[in-house]
């Protein structure tokens, strides 16, 4: 059975991340053939990415939190991406967050969930750039929403229905690849 990480994708304290993931955890908890589990890059309080060797060079971080977070994305099979927009980007919470590890992110797979006044879009596509570096396979169906329609008053998450479906095909994508994925990882 492969483990997948439902990962938010803001640290701020005023934040609508949290509500979407929680969302993508339920319609992901329905599934039993494989187990998720919500990672919030909030609890790992991972300071500013400032190490003096990159991630792809050395796994002796100086932070200490890094470690706690290595070991995590580590025991993972695969990923969902949980991503607001922000510039047309993806948060620099998020970027952080990837930039610490390399070798834990090799060869997995990962959906992402966007969201913002354009859906998101530009963030989604920044991300499955940057998720090229540390080899990570991103499915192509994407899950996009807006802040307008699927958010009242652009803090409570209320999202159309339609989206479920969505939301589904990407978790079928993100399993078959990540089960793939894990069998040359072993």
């Amino acid at each position: 059975m492969v483990k997948i990480g439902i990962i938010t994708g803001s640290t701020r304290d005023s934040r609508v991340n949290l509500q979407v993931a929680e969302w993508v955890k339920s319609i992901a908890d329905r599934r039993t053939d494989v187990e998720f589990e919500l990672v919030d890059i909030k609890d790992y309080n991972l300071p500013k990415f400032n190490e003096p060797i990159p991630a792809i060079m050395s796994q002796d971080y100086q932070a200490p939190e890094a470690r706690v977070w290595s070991e995590k994305i580590s025991e993972l099979d695969g990923f969902v991406f949980v991503t607001p927009e922000y510039n047309k980007s993806i948060t620099s919470g998020l970027k952080d967050a990837i930039d610490y590890l390399y070798i834990e992110w090799n060869n997995k797979a990962a959906g992402i969930v966007s969201y913002g006044s354009t859906l998101g879009v530009s963030a989604a596509n920044n991300l499955r750039l940057i998720l090229t570096v540390p080899k990570v396979a991103t499915v192509g169906t994407h899950p996009a929403l807006s802040l307008f329609t699927d958010f009242e008053e652009m803090r409570t998450f209320n999202p159309a229905p339609f989206h479920e479906e969505t939301v589904q095909t990407m978790l079928n994508e993100v399993v078959a690849w990540s089960t793939a994925l894990k069998t040359i990882r072993e």
